[in-house]
């Protein structure tokens, strides 16, 4: 049975200042460095395979950041914008809070966590879905099936479509999904099957 380990990048700059990143290249902040150890203890005593992450320089630090903290070299790493984080449009750059105090609680919360409803000028789940899913299933799920225990680093976004997928979560339901930063979900692979465990 092989493992699948979904981890959410740790904080970045932009994340520490409250604003929507999406797909700005923004590094991580220096509570994000630093907590890195701790996020790595969580996949001990495991063994990884292969590396999946987005090519944005916070899931690239990140999955450094792990694999120096587990001493762990040489291993296949594949990057590929399919995963990288939904595209905030309008909002890109702005602080989240001043955002709900022009837009309101309700719109902004529809924004960030609905499955169909889009930013101005950005993306939505369902867009994140449409690119970060079909590749999962082609590259992912492969080396799953060929027994591959697979780390896959990507940001808060691109992991809800893929939970979305993996727990058949209803289109309604995705919105209560929240992943913080460093989350670490890990499932057990069996064929077709995922079995979360901790």
């Amino acid at each position: 049975m092989s493992k699948l380990f979904l981890l959410r990048h740790l904080k970045s700059q932009w994340n520490l200042e409250n604003k929507f990143t999406g797909w700005t290249d923004v590094p991580l902040c220096k509570e994000g460095i630093d907590s890195a150890k701790d996020i790595s203890r969580g996949l001990e005593g495991f063994e990884i395979d292969k590396i999946f992450t987005s090519p944005l320089i916070r899931n690239k630090e990140t999955v450094f950041l792990i694999l120096k903290s587990l001493n762990i070299k040489d291993l296949p790493i594949v990057f590929d914008k399919a995963l990288d984080e939904r595209n905030y449009g309008e909002l890109t750059g702005l602080n989240k809070n001043e955002t709900i105090k022009k837009y309101g609680v309700e719109k902004v919360h529809l924004w960030r966590r609905s499955y169909n409803i889009a930013p101005p000028g950005g993306e939505s789940l369902e867009d994140v879905c449409d690119r970060a899913v079909p590749f999962f299933k082609k590259y992912v799920e492969k080396d799953l099936k060929d027994g591959k225990n697979v780390l896959l680093v990507a940001s808060h976004n691109s992991l809800r479509a893929i939970v979305k997928y993996i727990e058949n979560i209803s289109d309604h339901d995705i919105i209560n999904l929240e992943l913080p930063f460093g989350a670490l979900v890990k499932y057990d692979f069996n064929s077709k099957n995922y079995t979360k465990f901790a």
